[in-house]
């Protein structure tokens, strides 16, 4: 009986080997090298915007650290450039766990929002990050934007203002401002915006298409 029982924990044992060896190999973290290399593997296949790969190359640094904020932070943007708003959201929520006072996350985080045409939540973040660095420009920008499609026309306008006093020349923020300048019927203002974009940007379509129905 002693022999039998021998015999059946032995070959149990010789089955059961491999699949222990399995559970050992996955359990093993990766090496700094390993990272580095997963890193510069989802950098190449951005640059290619072959997006899936990229993300697929972090697998790896995904499983074994799921709460990393660098990662994380770096699924959260490879995500929303393949589509997968959801996901991407998901990743910057994460990141800003991990890093409650990053402000990064919380810009990076407003891009998915804004591709699901989510404005309150973009206001709710942007104002976050307003509360810190009041002169952040692409907050400020961020928040004219969501506010100028929420119909805040008066809203949007002074956050214009306010920052096209620090870049007065910048064709982004100008855009917006002719665009609000139009939704308040102030037709004048607008003409002078956009013939000011065209000069400093000679093609730019938004505002040679407004120019053009003016």
């Amino acid at each position: 009986m002693k022999t039998r029982y021998r015999l059946m924990l032995s070959r149990l044992s010789f089955y059961l080997l491999p699949f222990a060896i399995c559970l050992f190999a996955s359990a093993a973290m990766p090496t700094d090298g390993e990272i580095r290399d997963a890193y510069h593997k989802s950098y190449r296949y951005e640059k290619g915007q072959n997006y899936a790969d990229a993300i697929k190359s972090l697998a790896p640094i995904i499983s074994a650290y799921p709460q990393a904020y660098t990662v994380n932070l770096r699924l959260g943007w490879l995500n929303y450039l393949s589509g997968s708003y959801a996901t991407a959201r998901a990743h910057y929520e994460t990141a800003i766990k991990t890093a409650p006072d990053s402000l990064e996350a919380k810009l990076g985080h407003t891009l998915p929002l804004m591709a699901q045409e989510k404005w309150e939540e973009v206001e709710t973040v942007t104002r976050q990050v307003l509360r810190v660095d009041p002169a952040n420009y692409t907050a400020n920008l961020r928040l004219a934007y969501v506010s100028r499609l929420q119909k805040k026309f008066p809203i949007a306008e002074t956050i214009l203002n306010g920052t096209l006093a620090l870049y007065p020349t910048d064709i982004s923020l100008l855009t917006e401002l002719g665009l609000v300048k139009l939704a308040l019927d102030n037709k004048a203002e607008a003409k002078r915006i956009f013939n000011d974009i065209v000069t400093l940007d000679p093609e730019n379509v938004v505002a040679k298409a407004q120019l053009s129905k003016l």
